[in-house]
């Protein structure tokens, strides 16, 4: 998939779970897949194999610090696609999933350099 293509872009929006991920990273403003796991009660390979289409589609950017691979959204986004970032935020009701990343606690990565994965 090439970047910047809007037909890409909408076709990658077109599942609830990736629509999730973008919506919860970009409130949160990084996460990385363990909390993403967490978040949304799904397995690693799932949310991997998402995050991977998003990150082909130019939805997301990926940057490792130490053992850790955090997500974030591109500060280049076209304003058309922020404006869709943000009605995607307003639209989504994360309540359970904030309070499953609250849970997490020290668990955390960006908070302690433990395993966040059980």
């Amino acid at each position: 998939m090439s970047e910047h293509n809007p037909a890409q872009w909408f076709k990658a929006l077109a599942d609830e779970t990736r629509c999730r991920i973008v919506a919860l990273i970009a409130t949160e403003g990084e996460l990385c897949v363990c909390e993403l796991m967490c978040a949304l009660g799904e397995s690693q390979p799932k949310i991997s194999r998402h995050l991977a289409l998003l990150r082909s589609v130019g939805l997301l950017m990926d940057h490792r610090r130490g053992q850790w691979v955090y997500y974030h959204l591109p500060s280049d986004l076209p304003s058309w696609v922020q404006v869709l970032v943000d009605l995607l935020k307003e639209a989504q009701d994360l309540n359970d999933e904030h309070q499953r990343l609250m849970r997490m606690g020290d668990q955390r990565p960006m908070r302690q350099a433990i395993s966040c994965c059980p």
